[in-house]
């Protein structure tokens, strides 16, 4: 059994999400945790913020929810709202870093959300790959390689396609996976306690 947990690096709820999820690793280290991107803001969903006419209002109740933190340099560069959330290049980014260390995408993609929603760092900037890679003692020349190379994009869309072949269209989702077996064990906010619930059944029904 492993879980996979499908994300967005633009999602707020996933950014508060991430508390949980630590948690349940920290809890649980014999399961494998395997990280997926979404792809929430692409095609049509990929403008400028300011059409996103929610997006204070529902970090404000993230927050509230989750503790998670919206750092000022975020609130700077999205100020005007001229700033677009591009998925395709996040997915990008979190294949290049999850490639480079498989045993740690969990850590990677949490810190990728820290840079965006802490320090204010797009994720459409290779820059932004190189900090993250260095600050967690990675080939950070090797991940920019990897985030601009020629095979990136496709390596993103297959990301999409597998959070689709998985049901998934909400982020975040957590998912325990066993064979062909899956079970939600949660869909955007959920409490490390909610999770370990949901997970004891899903055991429970495995061995019944």
């Amino acid at each position: 059994m492993k879980l996979v947990y499908v994300f967005d690096a633009y999602c707020g709820w996933s950014h508060g999400f991430s508390g949980t999820l630590r948690e349940i690793a920290f809890r649980h280290p014999e399961l494998p945790v395997e990280v997926v991107s979404g792809g929430l803001f692409t095609g049509s969903r990929r403008v400028p913020i300011r059409e996103f006419g929610y997006v204070e209002g529902a970090n404000a109740k993230i927050t509230e929810l989750t503790g998670a933190e919206f750092g000022p340099a975020y609130a700077r560069l999205i100020a005007d709202g001229s700033f677009v959330m591009d998925s395709e290049a996040a997915a990008r980014g979190v294949v290049a870093l999850r490639r480079a260390a498989p045993d740690r995408a969990l850590e990677l993609a949490t810190a990728l959300q820290r840079a965006f929603y802490a320090d204010g760092l797009s994720l459409s900037d290779a820059a932004t790959y190189r900090t993250v890679a260095a600050e967690a003692g990675l080939d950070a020349d090797a991940v920019v390689a990897a985030f601009e190379g020629a095979e990136a994009p496709a390596a993103a869309e297959a990301d999409f396609h597998q959070a689709a072949d998985l049901g998934v269209n909400a982020f975040p989702t957590l998912l325990a996976v066993d064979g062909h077996t899956k079970t939600v064990l949660a869909r955007g906010h959920a409490t490390p306690d909610d999770v370990e619930r949901r997970l004891a059944v899903h055991v429970a029904s495995r061995t019944s």
